[in-house]
This record gives C-alpha cells, sequence and structure tokens, in this order.
C-alpha cells in the first residue's frame, strides 16, 4: 500500500466512526500509522482529504452505475444490489454527514446529486426494460415512478436506517427488502427467473 492508499483507509475509517467534522488530523495520521507530517506532505489540509475520499467514493459509484444491464435477467438486478450493499457499507459516513457535506463542500454535494439522480433514471429504464422483455407486469407511468422511487429510498436509506435501529447489517437482508418492492410486481416470467436465479443466493 502506498502512503495515500494508507491515509485513504484510514480517513475512510475515521469518518465512519466519528463523522467527517469530528475527526482531525492527527487521527488520521494516528490511524494511518505515519506523521502529521508526513500526512501534510501528501495532503496540505483535511479539505483535501475529504475532496480525495469523494473523488474515489463518486469513482466507484460511477463503475457500479456502468455495470448496468450487463446482465439483462433478473440475476443483473441481484448482482447490483450486491454492489450498492458493499459500497454504501464501506461508505457509511455519506449519509450521516449528509448536511456536513451540504454545508461545507458544495461542489461534493452536487457530484452526489449527479449520481442518485443518475441512479434513480438508471432504476425506471430498468423498469421499463424488464416490462419489454415480459420480466414485469406493465403499470401506469405513475406507478411505475413510484415504484422506482420506492427502490431507490430501499437501496439508500436501508443501512442508514438499520443502523440507527440497532438492527443487524446483512447483505441478504438489505436484498430481500429491495426485492420485496420489485417482486409484487413480477410477470409469471419473472417470477420463475426470480426463483430460478435469484432466490437461491437469498435462501
Amino acid at each position: 500500500m502506498t502512503t495515500k492508499d494508507k491515509i485513504f483507509e484510514a480517513a475512510v475509517n475515521m469518518f465512519n466512526e466519528h463523522g467527517v467534522a469530528n475527526v482531525r488530523l492527527q487521527q488520521i495520521a494516528d490511524e494511518s500509522g505515519i506523521s502529521v507530517g508526513n500526512l501534510a506532505y501528501h495532503f496540505k489540509n483535511k479539505d483535501a482529504i475529504v475532496s480525495f475520499v469523494y473523488d474515489a467514493l463518486f469513482d466507484e459509484f460511477s463503475n457500479i452505475l456502468s455495470d448496468y444491464l450487463l446482465e439483462n435477467s433478473l440475476l443483473g438486478i441481484n448482482q447490483q444490489l450486491e454492489q450498492y450493499y458493499g459500497f454504501f457499507h464501506k461508505y457509511k459516513f455519506y449519509f450521516t454527514d449528509i448536511f456536513e457535506i451540504e454545508r461545507n463542500y458544495s461542489s461534493i454535494i452536487s457530484k452526489w446529486h449527479h449520481y442518485i439522480n443518475r441512479m434513480l433514471l438508471q432504476i425506471k429504464a430498468r423498469i421499463d426494460f424488464d416490462i419489454s422483455r415480459g420480466a414485469m407486469i406493465a403499470q401506469s407511468d405513475e406507478m411505475n415512478e413510484l415504484l422506482a422511487n420506492n427502490i431507490w429510498m430501499s437501496v439508500i436509506f436501508w443501512l442508514p436506517q438499520r443502523t440507527l435501529r440497532g438492527l443487524p447489517l446483512e447483505e441478504r437482508l438489505f436484498k430481500e427488502a429491495v426485492w420485496s418492492q420489485i417482486i409484487p410486481y413480477l410477470s409469471q416470467r419473472g417470477q420463475d427467473e426470480f426463483v430460478q436465479m435469484v432466490y437461491p443466493s437469498l435462501a
């Protein structure tokens, strides 16, 4: 690992544990196993570290979105849910610090808006695609919009609300919560596909 890699991992760990606003450079240096002077050599201040972490975060999020429709069956949704769970679990501070970021890092929050909106549009497009191939039952535009928003909220807010309630965080439970939004809208073809391809990974 390079020194920057160590600083990145240390910063993410500290942000997850204490929140972005409460973490000092000394804590990141200690967690990295380096001196504050060495830390300052790579990053002139905490804002530079925050920007560095979020650049990496957005790169990872963009890669997840880029995997959209690599798999045409419902298995593709399940695979992307695995990626989302890993991402939001790794960067748990994304939600707890959203208001801190909005107040102090306008460029970061505008990027968040871009990627979150892209994610929602992708969910809508996925619903349209699965309707077109007969895996989901056609609904009104309003119902499709509502379903897309419910799926989006399940993905984004599942980890934070479970954390706030002191409930277990498990990938299987996360996927079950999201699939519970989708299953009622599956056609017979979609149900068969779900049972054959997706259910074994949830059982």
